[in-house]
């Protein structure tokens, strides 16, 4: 009876984690649908850049409602609030680099995202590993980040920012690792959380995808 009860309560979770799985990568579809909508739209009309502190207030802002929403069907709203706004934000960055005769170094960025992205979700899934040893890195991986940026506003070096937009898509990486890895293990059990997660990493990819590119683009 005993292990029964053991082996329906393992049923049970494993069925909870793949649902969180599948609500996950279904709401991550629809959310870089609608993002790359907005993105399309923002290029065709030429609309200009929020700006830093519209950019700021409007993303953390619709992050902190999504997170605070994150097990109600609100949550579902803001998603789509928050990963629309940074199409918006993606936008007008496309457009300079459209603008310049660099289409296609957008093509490579998109590209490169989608490869990175199915090759760390394919290898989590496959091994099924758990990927919580790369917390202590990534702490000190941000804390790494975030001085190198500042240093580099008052400095200005184009290496530096090769090197923030490559800590960018490794920092960016270990989290897609980390978020599919703690649902697989059951340790995220919001898809809404888990889907926001995921797409500031690959939103972070691109763009620093298409800032190395653009780079290395320029130097040529």
């Amino acid at each position: 009876m005993q292990q029964h009860t053991i082996q329906t309560k393992s049923q049970e979770s494993v069925l909870a984690t793949n649902k969180v799985l599948r609500n996950t990568y279904m709401l991550l579809a629809m959310t870089l649908a609608f993002s790359a909508i907005i993105a399309a739209a923002v290029v065709s009309l030429n609309l200009p850049a929020p700006g830093l502190i519209i950019t700021l207030v409007g993303v953390y802002g619709l992050m902190y409602l999504t997170e605070k929403n994150r097990n109600n069907s609100m949550g579902i709203l803001f998603v789509f609030l928050f990963t629309g706004f940074l199409g918006y934000t993606v936008g007008p960055l496309i457009s300079r680099y459209i603008g310049a005769g660099m289409g296609d170094i957008v093509v490579l960025a998109f590209a490169g995202t989608a490869f990175t992205f199915f090759g760390l979700s394919a290898y989590v899934l496959t091994t099924k590993k758990d990927m919580s040893f790369l917390s202590g890195m990534m702490t000190a991986g941000f804390v790494v980040l975030i001085v190198a940026m500042v240093g580099n506003i008052f400095l200005q070096i184009p290496a530096l920012s090769l090197a923030i937009s490559s800590m960018f898509i490794m920092f960016s990486s270990g989290a897609i690792l980390m978020q599919t890895s703690s649902i697989i293990k059951g340790g995220e059990t919001s898809y809404i959380s888990a889907t926001v997660t995921i797409f500031v990493s690959l939103y972070n990819i691109f763009v620093s995808l298409l800032q190395i590119l653009g780079i290395m683009s320029s130097d040529d």
